[in-house]
């Protein structure tokens, strides 16, 4: 029996990819049993770079390996009359089945959501897809790109004079898998509460929309379109280059704050100049004032900066890599990244919690499974012996 905030509520996994495992790796991290089934191939995140010492394997494939901790793994054969039966067989007992198939495939098999209510009506059945289970889209592929295009939220990433950006990596799956996890954890609350369960529908597309709010809001109710931003040289929140990366400057000028507090800050004498004493002049002489700018900036050194600008209470950033990001004060102070030890690889460090909560906190009790490494525990449970299992595995069933 796990721990956690979730111990005892029993989760069918029968997600791919990114999204979908994200929700429930949420769930089991924090004590959900979550029984992963897999089409007998494998997830096809198993294939997924980048590899543990960049060797390509089923096993090795770390978003894999860090999308599914504290999961059990069995694989079935879905299209199979007695895959399915296994299936229903397991949902019997259970609280949750997430998946996120196209919206097609699941009443393709003969598993709609009538159906599994039939069997089961105390189960949460949530899904995700790329435009959710309803609409004229449903049935439409995407990929990540065409999520963030869609959703609305690449319209003002970039500098306006140039084509639009995406932030990279696969944000629109983790978000939404982070909505999937919180919807699928609302319905089970309401579960407990009425011993019923219901339908739960996250579009990819709408979770990238939810990020716009005030650029909505802005529209619908002002008429008003944030375009993006120009990226003139004078623009004094602008990325700077300094002696050992890039820092990320906002000196609060223009709110509250006058000019001659960022020539004293910045010990810059060359910038008490008329042309850039108000908004309109720095404007004017935007590129005058980016040149001296990249000069000044160049001179200082990221940390220096960053630690003095947060005793004037400016807004700094600094540009961190990954291995600065690892050994990052603030994050190795909360204990953030985790090293998790696999039984075959060794110590790999994955993100940790989430959030932090005191008397359940997220925990990794296993790493992520093998391919079909409990298909003998879970089928066995079934009643399964030896020979039924090899029947099983002749019959392409598992």
């Amino acid at each position: 029996m796990t721990s956690g905030a979730l111990a005892g509520v029993r989760v069918i996994d029968l997600t791919h990819h990114i999204a979908g495992p994200y929700a429930t790796k949420l769930l089991a991290d924090f004590g959900a049993d979550v029984l992963k089934i897999e089409r007998p191939g494998g997830d096809p995140a198993r294939r997924l770079p980048p590899f543990f010492h960049d060797e390509p394997h089923q096993e090795k494939s770390l978003p894999f390996l860090y999308l599914n901790t504290n999961k059990r793994s069995i694989t079935l054969n879905l299209k199979s009359e007695e895959g399915r039966g296994i299936l229903l067989e397991l949902l019997a007992d259970a609280d949750a089945l997430v998946e996120n198939f196209a919206p097609r495939v699941m009443p393709s098999l003969g598993l709609d959501y009538e159906t599994l209510r039939g069997h089961n009506p105390r189960l949460v059945v949530a899904s995700a897809s790329n435009f959710g289970q309803t609409g004229p889209w449903r049935d439409y592929r995407a990929t990540e790109i065409v999520e963030y295009a869609l959703g609305g939220l690449m319209y003002i990433f970039g500098a306006y004079d140039r084509e639009p950006l995406k932030h990279a990596m696969n944000q629109a799956q983790f978000k939404a898998g982070t909505n999937l996890a919180s919807a699928t954890l609302m319905a089970l609350y309401h579960q407990r509460l009425t011993g019923q369960g219901q339908r739960v529908d996250v579009s990819i597309q709408e979770s990238i929309a939810s990020a716009l709010r005030d650029v909505i809001n802005n529209y619908t109710y002002l008429g008003a379109v944030r375009r993006r931003q120009p990226n003139h040289t004078g623009d004094l929140t602008r990325l700077r280059a300094v002696s050992d990366g890039y820092v990320l400057p906002n000196p609060g000028i223009g709110a509250g704050l006058n000019w001659q507090i960022l020539v004293d800050f910045l010990d810059a004498p060359q910038l008490d100049d008329p042309r850039f004493e108000n908004a309109s002049a720095r404007l004017v002489n935007a590129e005058a004032l980016g040149e001296i700018l990249d000069e000044i900036f160049a001179t200082k050194q990221k940390r220096d900066i960053f630690y003095a600008a947060h005793e004037k209470r400016f807004i700094y950033g600094v540009i961190d890599s990954p291995a600065e990001t690892i050994e990052n004060p603030q994050i190795q102070a909360r204990g953030y990244y985790q090293p998790v030890e696999h039984p075959e690889l060794g110590e790999i460090t994955f993100p940790g919690a989430p959030f932090l909560m005191s008397s359940s906190p997220w925990a990794v009790n296993s790493t992520a499974p093998a391919l079909g490494q409990h298909n003998g525990e879970v089928l066995g449970s079934l009643g399964y012996d030896a020979q039924g299992m090899a029947y099983l595995a002749a019959s392409e069933v598992i």
